[in-house]
């Protein structure tokens, strides 16, 4: 498994985006529970998200993307993926 940096850029739509937020917050917690989104939280300026996935490999990343009903509704402008290798932090395993 990899894990991934997931910046994503919201459009400016932010009366839609309330509107599907308690979708896409349930989408990530699915994410959640199943072991793929690590950690996920929007900037302090609204303007985007930076969500840590672990997954098989980048395709497999964007098809779970796909579904995200932000993605869904068209909300995000633009979604930067990199492959992240994390060295230190409290949510790593030894």
């Amino acid at each position: 498994m990899a894990r991934f940096a997931v910046e994503y850029v919201y459009t400016a739509d932010t009366a839609k985006r309330d509107e599907v937020r308690p979708a896409h917050r349930a989408f990530l917690r699915e994410a959640q529970d199943r072991g793929e989104l690590l950690v996920s939280g929007p900037w302090v300026n609204n303007t985007g998200a930076l969500l840590v996935f672990e997954a098989e490999d980048e395709a497999a990343l964007k098809k779970l993307l796909e579904h995200d009903p932000f993605a869904e509704a068209d909300l995000v402008a633009r979604v930067r993926i990199n492959e992240f290798n994390p060295v230190l932090g409290s949510w790593l395993a030894d």
